[in-house]
């Protein structure tokens, strides 16, 4: 599962193409469908390439540390392969049963849908779709028209997660960041599109797959642990850039921070994998989380976030004008750091 030292200066000699073109490149997407890196979560029966968590939150550490974009990228598109167990087999099969076979989407509810025979009319507007320019189906949670749930005042909405087609989707391309510039998270618009229900799910009802022990793993966990991989790796990649530029200069009182720094570093990862470890274990013996080791590997993916931007809080400033450059490694991999630890689920 793992990439060679000329894979790895490969893809990162695209790095800087990427971010200028705001898109993967065909050859460093290629090297994902070979590796069936956006199946790490799909059951085998599906084509998939199901690996345990622990494994897989390496994987995407891995992938992070060689370019920012390339290795988020690889953990949303991975991510979609969570939602196999509540779609019935047959849509399973279509849905992910091809090598290129990948989900893009958002969990925001900002789109509404009405009940029509056999399914629904859906519109609506997502943020952040990442990979939604590769993306071989989109997924996204709407509303129920008020007028059909019947609400009172304040009573929860009713939700609806939708599958759809490309040709169903719109890509909206506003994603103007000034980090992870490659993972074309844009926004997808819908509008009058008829989804049939066959092609909606519940996160409450499994259609297949009941036995895959990942499946069992919570989502808020899950998706806490596969962004603090990306996290992680980008740190990695960081603490790389900043000593090869700190090394050339020969200032031994910066580099002895640096090695401080990989030191602290080094320490809080190995804290979070033994609990991620531990937290694997426990759903292997006993079926599920307890609610404890829940709070736990959450609060440990927090903290692996924020060790991570810290190795660039505190080191960035120390690297000099040449490290302010947009078009150097350096600079690239701080903002896409700094961009990755802006999700929600990495802030506490």
């Amino acid at each position: 599962m793992g990439f060679t030292q000329q894979e790895i200066i490969s893809i990162r000699e695209q790095s800087g193409q990427m971010e200028r073109e705001g898109v993967i490149t065909p050859e460093a997407l290629q090297y994902i469908y070979d590796k069936k890196l956006f199946h790490l979560f799909v059951a085998d029966d599906l084509d998939g390439n199901m690996t345990p968590l622990p494994e897989a939150i390496r994987i995407f550490q891995e992938c992070s540390r060689i370019d920012g974009s390339f290795g988020w990228l690889v953990t949303i598109g991975a991510g979609g392969g969570y939602f196999a167990p509540f779609m019935t087999m047959e849509i399973g099969r279509k849905v992910f049963s091809s090598s290129d076979a990948v989900i893009a989407g958002s969990g925001a509810p900002t789109g509404t849908a009405r009940k029509v025979d056999g399914g629904y009319m859906v519109s609506g507007r997502w943020k952040y779709c990442s990979g939604s320019t590769h993306a071989t189906t989109f997924t996204a949670n709407a509303v129920l028209d008020q007028e059909e749930t019947r609400l009172d005042s304040g009573e929860t909405p009713e939700l609806v997660t939708l599958i759809m087609q490309p040709d169903q989707v719109r890509i909206q391309k506003d994603w103007n960041t000034f980090g992870l510039k490659a993972t074309a998270s844009h926004s997808m618009v819908v509008t009058d599109a008829f989804i049939p229900d066959e092609m909606t799910f519940s996160f409450t009802e499994f259609r297949s797959h009941e036995d895959e022990l990942l499946y069992r793993y919570p989502f808020l966990p899950f998706a806490q642990t596969s962004f603090a991989g990306v996290a992680m790796g980008l740190a990695d990649h960081f603490l790389e850039a900043a000593e090869e530029q700190l090394r050339s200069r020969g200032n031994e009182r910066v580099l002895a921070k640096l090695d401080e720094q990989k030191k602290e570093f080094a320490h809080q990862q190995d804290a979070f994998y033994m609990v991620l470890d531990k937290s694997w274990e426990e759903l292997g013996h006993k079926g599920r989380l307890s609610p404890e080791m829940e709070q736990r590997i959450s609060s440990e993916c927090v903290t692996a976030a924020k060790a991570s931007l810290d190795c660039g809080l505190r080191l960035f400033p120390m690297l000099g004008l040449s490290a302010c450059m947009e078009d150097t490694d350096v600079n690239r991999i701080w903002r896409d750091l700094q961009t990755a630890c802006q999700h929600a689920l990495l802030r506490g």
